[in-house]
């Protein structure tokens, strides 16, 4: 990015007598339209006691709309909340602040009436005042159905069997939507060091846990045990896990607490998966020598510390030979997008007398969002397509892709130009009048059409023409046909979910010229067991970036059992090399910027297929969708297929992914860009350093499990008034006065920088409100924590500190 095409765009808040923050006005500007910039205001409106109740975006405020609209009870919690994505939404609360009964898929008219036709009502019952008032149970009903109890808590009493195993008031059985998990054994530390877990007999039935009688309970429940064990040190970090087919893992951890090692027993053969770490005292990963003998080395910029190369080989001494695998160098422009990222392990290659280079350049407008993309692609891939080539076949061009946004930032059009192989096509995506929504031109013509292609709660209900899109009143994927028959079974895909919206199953079934074949994939921690009705039963053990294949039978023929996959990922997590145990490609794969395979190589077809992990480290099912973890991204459109389940934690667009800039940035469990972890560990260091105090013991816990764990989670504290943010942050069992930490925030009014993904961390300065920020800073507004976002974040969280937040 040149200087004039960020120059004179600054971002200007104005704030009214209660210095909240009404409007925000951004400066848009395209690098091919220099002379030429658009101003978008942002509208945010506030209730008597400073509570935000009206926010809209550039595009809907231009037409009298709001992206958001809430009204608050006495306590200061979201009574009603009305998005233009994600519909509308009612939460009671209890005297003691518990949620107790919610709706949601309401739709409002046109007249202002409320359409309950498609409405979910949610019941939460607690134990009684003589008792702690922990969760029991939560019953939901879809508009025009029977209720259902979709899940159960029982809690341990005290005793001497309890006792021994930390289990004295902890919760022992949770029957969820997919089955029922049991925790045998918790450390002092927390960590849950026996979990079991049962799945239901039918995977196509709902769970409903009726009744007090726990015989029909696990009447409804197939028997199989999956137990996992895990070992943690004294600060509850995990250092060993035996998952369910009694395969162990083992990590070495360092004296500041960070893995250093890794190790893998399979059949009771112990092997190295890495053999060791080194780390510059700011925690960034220098060198890492993995168990197949490859080093790889991670190089930063001096002043910024931003990821400056990647580079995988096998050393010299390898018994394969000495040679580079991958050499990533990365390029940025002073805030921190990437601008260049060439592979110089790869030659330039010469097609039809063009040169074709091993790099991709990348071009931003004055938002940072990503409106070109330069690259390499296997002629004549043609759109949408994902064909595997061997690696001594391959025959590259150079490809250009231009992305167009609104001004609400949603991605309206892809064009994609590649002259040499007369691969060109544009993707023209349809985006509502009314909210953040839109789908393929193919579906929807006109934006009056858009919203009849998705649910009251903002889930698609057609992924392309004749793709049936059906979710669960939780708002989770639930099956997707691909292809309809009439007269004759369609092919589907469908998910189970646990009481977190984690996958646990999915299974399919699809037509073929020789009968019907199904495949059904069981999720559990370290480990994934795949099976297919043609009799291959596959065990997938997953250890970090590395995967090993045991095939219990039906193992495909010139591929070895038990064998190794290490996956090497670039600055996003994308899952660029696959590298077998004795360090030789398995496969190389490139991606467009928004995913799709640009480029796919490899040694066999046959071994390539067993590749499940690939654009920014998910897994890509059938369908073609990614599954991140809380949301399916689609990424022929760019886009996810259902509203943000956290909110506006990431903006007020639901649907944008990574900011419009994925090559930056990423997104690793669909709620928030990665980078925003960096904000709540800046805000835990000011805090302590303004008052002396801490922010309490969850909020202690959050910044070490983001430590460990790379989860997301951000504040927002810009628009908020002392009161609010009090009732917001006074969660923790060590309470601090954050309402004084916040007035002196606005006082001295604290600007956030960008910071970059693998940057230090260095604690902020506070500057004075003359000091605003330079040309090319960002200013970023930061989403309120809630007990629900808490909670989204760390699936490992026990019951009772679920309850504890509730």
């Amino acid at each position: 990015m040149s200087t004039p095409d960020y120059s004179k765009t600054p971002a200007i808040a104005v704030y009214d007598n209660r210095h909240l923050a009404v409007r925000t006005l951004e400066w848009c500007r395209h690098p091919d339209t220099p002379q030429t910039t658009e101003i978008r205001p942002t509208r945010c409106q506030y209730d008597a006691r400073g509570f935000l109740s009206h926010s809209a975006d550039p595009r809907l405020a231009a037409t009298g709309l709001n992206n958001f609209a809430c009204d608050y009870d006495l306590g200061g919690k979201a009574l009603r909340t009305c998005s233009a994505d994600a519909g509308t939404s009612l939460m009671l609360s209890d005297a003691a602040g518990r949620a107790v009964l919610g709706m949601s898929g309401l739709v409002e008219t046109a007249s202002g009436s409320m359409d309950m036709s498609r409405a979910v009502t949610t019941r939460r019952q607690y134990e009684g005042s003589s008792l702690p008032g922990r969760l029991l149970s939560i019953a939901e009903q879809v508009s025009g159905r029977p209720e259902r109890v979709t899940e159960r808590l029982l809690w341990s009493e005290s005793g001497a069997e309890a006792g021994a195993n930390n289990l004295a008031g902890a919760c022992i059985r949770h029957y969820d939507p997919s089955g029922c998990v049991e925790t045998g054994s918790i450390a002092l530390s927390g960590l849950a060091l026996s979990v079991t877990r049962w799945l239901m007999k039918d995977d196509e039935a709902e769970a409903d846990w009726q009744g007090d009688d726990r015989r029909e309970w696990d009447a409804q429940l197939d028997g199989v045990t999956y137990a996992t064990l895990s070992q943690g040190d004294a600060a509850g970090r995990v250092v060993g896990i035996t998952d369910a087919v009694g395969n162990r893992q083992r990590t070495a951890l360092d004296i500041a607490g960070m893995p250093a090692g890794r190790w893998l027993t399979v059949n009771g053969e112990e092997q190295v998966i890495v053999r060791s770490t080194t780390r510059s005292a700011a925690g960034q990963v220098l060198l890492e020598e993995h168990g197949n003998g490859v080093v790889v080395s991670r190089e930063y910029e001096p002043q910024t510390q931003r990821l400056d190369r990647i580079k995988t080989e096998r050393p010299a001494g390898h018994p394969q030979g000495a040679g580079v695998l991958q050499d990533l160098r990365y390029e940025y422009d002073p805030v921190g997008n990437v601008k260049c990222v060439r592979n110089d392990a790869e030659e330039t290659r010469f097609w039809r007398n063009q040169q074709v280079e091993p790099e991709n350049q990348y071009g931003y407008d004055s938002l940072y969002q990503l409106v070109s993309a330069s690259g390499r692609e296997k002629v004549n891939l043609g759109q949408q397509n994902r064909s595997f080539f061997p690696a001594d076949s391959i025959s590259c061009t150079r490809y250009l892709r231009t992305y167009t946004y609104d001004s609400g930032n949603n991605l309206s059009r892809i064009r994609h130009s590649a002259p040499g192989s007369g691969n060109c096509h544009t993707t023209d995506i349809t985006i509502s009048d009314r909210s953040n929504r839109a789908v393929l031109r193919s579906l929807a013509a006109t934006p009056a059409e858009v919203e009849m292609h998705f649910g009251p709660g903002g889930e698609q209900l057609q992924l392309q023409p004749g793709q049936a899109l059906a979710w669960t009143a939780r708002r989770e994927l639930l099956q997707v046909t691909p292809v309809e028959r009439e007269g004759a079974q369609d092919d589907w895909e469908y998910y189970r979910y646990d009481a977190r919206s984690q996958r646990v199953v999915k299974g399919s079934r699809r037509q073929t010229g020789s009968g019907t074949q199904t495949q059904r994939v069981v999720y559990l921690p370290g480990l994934e067991l795949r099976t297919k009705s043609s009799g291959e039963s596959l065990q997938t053990v997953v250890a970090g970036n590395v995967r090993l294949l045991h095939w219990e039978s039906g193992k495909p023929e010139g591929l070895n059992n038990d064998g190794l996959r290490y996956s090497y990922d670039n600055l996003t997590g994308n899952c660029g090399l696959e590298v077998d145990e004795d360090g030789c490609i398995i496969s190389a794969e490139e991606y467009y910027p928004y995913g799709g395979t640009s480029l796919w190589t490899g040694r066999g077809e046959t071994e390539a297929d067993d590749k499940t992990v690939r654009y920014s480290g998910k897994e890509q099912d059938a369908t073609g969708l990614y599954y991140y973890g809380y949301r399916y991204y689609q990424p022929w459109a760019g886009r996810w297929t259902s509203a943000d389940p956290a909110g506006a934690v990431d903006g007020l667009n639901l649907y944008r992914m990574c900011r419009n800039n994925p090559v930056t940035f990423r997104d690793s469990n669909g709620l928030l860009t990665e980078m925003e972890i960096l904000f709540l560990k800046f805000m835990v260091r000011d805090y302590r350093d303004l008052t002396g105090k801490d922010l309490g013991l969850i909020m202690h816990n959050i910044v070490r499990l983001n430590d460990d764990e790379a989860a997301e989670l951000r504040s927002r504290i810009e628009n908020m008034s002392p009161r609010s943010a009090a009732s917001t942050f006074d969660m923790s069992t060590d309470p601090a006065p954050i309402h004084e930490w916040l007035a002196r925030f606005q006082e001295t009014r604290l600007e956030w920088q960008r910071p970059d993904d693998n940057a230090a961390l260095p604690a902020p300065a506070l500057t004075s409100g003359d000091d605003l920020p330079k040309a090319g800073n960002s200013k970023i507004p930061l989403p309120a924590i809630t007990p629900e976002l808490l909670m989204s974040q760390f699936p490992d969280m026990s019951d009772a500190d679920r309850q504890a937040l509730e």
